[in-house]
């Protein structure tokens, strides 16, 4: 009953808090992570009534579970944007930028962080700036979709855009374990870099090996279905399926084996879309499936936004300058890439606007960096504020990016109450 009661709780508060958030023009994924700050354990559910808010951290963590499945739905939506006929358009400049405005946040975040931890040496140690450095690369697919949906966004920058958004974990993932690399072998001397790169590399491989397979098996299975109800059926078992097995971890001869479960949903969408003649309707269906499992994730991950870190004012001044120096890094780095490339006028001015919000990935990374011991806990929680700012800023000046390059039309659509009247 109190599993059933929060989450309903959960619902009615994202979605009641939407209304309002129309009213001032503020996206929806806004208000779903308010609602969950409002309904998390430093507000309602510090009154410690089970079933009406979320009590503590260890309730929220129970409903991991809708998390994983819904970033794993977010993943295959994407990898829906990886069409061949697309990618010949846009896909060399999405690679180009996506690599190079990621590259530039970790390295100007590195820079300002290392030059801080010459003033406050015993505040900010040289690991936790460089592993810093990493995390700024990530960008969060998931709120910038949701706002791309919401808005029904199309243009030129929204057709680019979500294509770098899913580049940037991979090229995250990358720059994660080198400045993983680096960090361990600060602390401990010594480290053996073959390993950290043969992990990476089959990290990366086996994801999409995986995804991969997994696309061409769902393809195969869906052409024994005609309705349209087992057709969805079926994409939400195969979207399930890939989560599940991207979960998988085991060690060979000493390598740790792992998946990342964004990309390996990202190439099940990608292989999907491009073997399948009717994936586009079917998309559409499972997009319709998925939205009270997205209001749900929002909500969650507003609850899990730690507050407390608020209480010291070295993190929230490190994370400060950690979020300037990330913005300024995503922002030139998008700007003048896509410049190089030779983008419409409206990418280069507004692309790196919408690369801001920061999310799943980037408290992944900053939960892996809690193996270096203290110094991956300064890590986490300035992972943690820059998350909070973001993810309530972020999805806003999606919005206006958006809107500037004239890609959300005003909404044109008679609600079906108005029509019954």
């Amino acid at each position: 009953m109190q599993t059933l009661l929060s989450l309903s709780v959960a619902l009615l508060a994202g979605l009641m808090l939407s209304r309002l958030a129309k009213l001032v023009k503020l996206p929806a994924v806004t208000a779903y992570l308010v609602a969950g700050i409002l309904i998390g354990p430093y507000f309602l559910g510090a009154l410690g009534i089970k079933g009406l808010g979320f009590i503590s951290m260890e309730n929220i963590k129970s409903f991991s579970i809708l998390s994983d499945v819904a970033l794993g739905f977010i993943a295959f939506s994407i990898g829906n944007e990886f069409r061949l006929a697309q990618l010949k358009k846009t896909g060399k400049q999405a690679t180009v930028i996506g690599i190079i405005q990621a590259v530039a946040a970790t390295l100007l975040v590195d820079a300002a962080l290392i030059g801080l931890h010459f003033i406050i040496p015993d505040k900010l140690p040289l690991t936790s700036a460089i592993v810093l450095g990493a995390v700024a690369s990530a960008t969060a697919p998931a709120a910038t979709l949701m706002v791309v949906r919401q808005y029904k966004s199309k243009g030129p920058l929204t057709d680019i855009l979500l294509p770098i958004v899913a580049l940037d974990d991979a090229v995250g993932l990358v720059l994660c374990a080198v400045s993983f690399g680096v960090a361990k072998a600060l602390l401990s001397g010594h480290i053996d870099i073959l390993s950290v790169i043969i992990e990476l590399i089959l990290e990366v491989a086996l994801s999409l090996a995986l995804g991969y397979i997994m696309g061409v098996l769902f393809t195969f299975f869906e052409r024994f279905f005609y309705s349209r109800s087992k057709r969805l059926a079926m994409s939400v078992t195969f979207v399930m399926l890939t989560v599940a097995l991207s979960m998988l971890q085991f060690n060979v001869f000493g390598v740790h084996i792992a998946f990342s479960s964004l990309l390996t949903c990202m190439m099940l969408g990608t292989v999907f879309c491009n073997m399948c003649d009717f994936s586009e309707e079917l998309m559409d269906r499972v997009d319709r499936w998925t939205a009270p499992l997205f209001v749900l994730f929002f909500v969650i991950s507003g609850a899990e936004l730690e507050l407390a870190t608020f209480k010291d004012i070295v993190v929230v001044g490190i994370g400060l300058v950690y979020i300037l120096t990330r913005s300024l890094g995503k922002y030139f780095g998008a700007c003048l890439s896509a410049k190089a490339v030779g983008c419409d006028k409206n990418i280069v001015k507004y692309l790196g606007m919408t690369l801001l919000p920061q999310a799943g990935v980037a408290l992944g990374m900053a939960i892996k960096a809690e193996e270096l011991g203290p110094e991956g806990l300064i890590v986490a929680n300035i992972t943690l504020f820059s998350v909070l700012v973001y993810e309530l800023v972020g999805p806003f000046l999606t919005k206006v990016a958006l809107s500037k390059a004239g890609e959300i039309k005003p909404e044109g659509k008679v609600s079906a109450r108005n029509i019954a009247k």
